[in-house]
This record gives structure tokens, sequence and C-alpha cells, in this order.
């Protein structure tokens, strides 16, 4: 199976999973933004979104495993159940060192980009109301270990989740790769709805922006690896 599935009709489309299982899935990702957005209405006096006393490695710790949870959650009981494997979703492989740098080129080019253009995005969208959620960010050599580690699995599980299996699925169901991308995209921005409405537009349109990459290259290694490098660049270095 290629990552790009042809627009076709419905009834030559063939779906990844099962509809309920794609149900139960979006219903898991909005119940998490509901319980992100009672955590930022709920949090204490003053500006951060949880007020820091220890080390913050068992909610890393915690956040890898639920990242493997959910993409398990994905194979066993959605792609088994149409003989889809992982790697269909992954797209093409690796043939070269070539490939592999050509990949991070795309990823630092599209992340060099997209600096640029938050800059000019909260100037239209201005600051945001929800609490700061940087009492969270790694501290120390243990913790910014772990927050790579964490940075890496979200950029594979979170990639396989969204601009694999959701977008391709959507695909499948709509015919057209453009709504696949946009729905995909929405519902990225929307289960991150811990960090506020300012940040989930931007990253909804990050979402699109992944999604647009993966039908291009018909792979997901250039958004892992733009997705993983955001995240460690905004937890280690972006705030120093």
């Amino acid at each position: 199976m290629n990552l790009v599935v042809e627009s076709a009709p419905s009834g030559e489309r063939r779906l990844l999973a099962p509809l309920w299982h794609t149900a139960l899935l979006i219903t898991i990702l909005l119940a998490l933004a509901a319980y992100g957005a009672m955590a930022q209405r709920h949090a204490p006096p003053g500006d951060q979104l949880v007020v820091r006393t220890g080390s913050a490695l068992p909610l890393y710790l915690s956040l890898i495993a639920a990242q493997w949870l959910l993409l398990r959650l994905v194979t066993a009981t959605g792609l088994r159940r149409t003989g889809t494997r992982l790697r269909d979703l992954l797209g093409e492989r690796w043939g070269s060192w070539k490939d592999v740098a050509r990949d991070v080129a795309i990823a630092l080019v599209v992340w060099a980009a997209w600096g640029g253009l938050e800059v000019v995005a909260s100037k239209f969208l201005g600051a945001d109301s929800a609490k700061d959620i940087s009492a969270l960010l790694p501290r120390g050599p243990a913790e910014v270990g772990v927050w790579i580690l964490l940075s890496m699995t979200a950029g594979f599980c979170e990639e396989t989740i969204f601009r694999g299996y959701l977008q391709q699925q959507f695909l499948a169901l709509t015919g057209s790769a453009p709504v696949a991308v946009l729905i995909q995209g929405v519902i990225f921005g929307v289960s991150h709805g811990y960090q506020g409405l300012r940040n989930v537009i931007t990253i909804t349109v990050f979402g699109i922006l992944f999604g647009a990459i993966a039908l291009w290259r018909r792979s997901l290694k250039p958004g892992m690896i733009l997705h993983a490098w955001t995240d460690i660049f905004s937890g280690i270095f972006a705030r120093r």
C-alpha cells in the first residue's frame, strides 16, 4: 500500500480500519483535549498551568507510554482487522544516505520557514490567554535526555496516527486529499487544547502542513523528523 491513496469511486476505496475504530480513536483524542481544556480552566492562580514541585520525569515517562499505547490501539485493534501493516503507513523506505539527507533537509527548511511564519502569525493572533506550560519543560541533564526521547516518540507515534492512519482513512472516506489533510489537521490541533486557543490554531496549521508534506513525499519520515526536532528545540533551546 502506498502512503497516498489515489482518488477513486467510493466503492473502490479501501478503509484502513472499521469506522467504529476511527470514531473511538477520535473520541479518545477529543476526551484528552477536553481534559486539557479543563486543566487550563481550573489552573491555580498565576500565569503557570501547574506549579512544579519535583521532577518532570514521571510525567515524561507516562506521556511516552501513552503515545505507544495509542499507537498500539491503532495497529492492534484497527489496522490488523483489514490486514494493513504499520510499515504500509510509513511510505517510501530509505534506500541510501542520500534519502536520509533529503528528508532531513526538507524538515529543516520547513522548520526554518515555519519559524518565520510563526512570528508573523503571532502579530495577528496576539497573546494567548492560556496558562503557561513552561514549568513542565526539562531542567537538568536527565530531564533533557528523556525529553528528547519523548520528542522522538511523539514524532513517530503522532505522525503515524494523524498523517498515517487518520489522513489515509479520511482520504478513503472522502476521496479528497485536501479534505483529508484538513480534517486530520483540525483533529491534531484540537487534541492540543491544553495549550490554549491561539496554540490550537497554530498547531492545526502545522498539522495541515505535515499532512501536505506526507502527500508530497509519499512518506511520513520528513514529518517525523520535523515533528521531533520542533519539540526538541522548543523544549530545550527556545526558552534558553
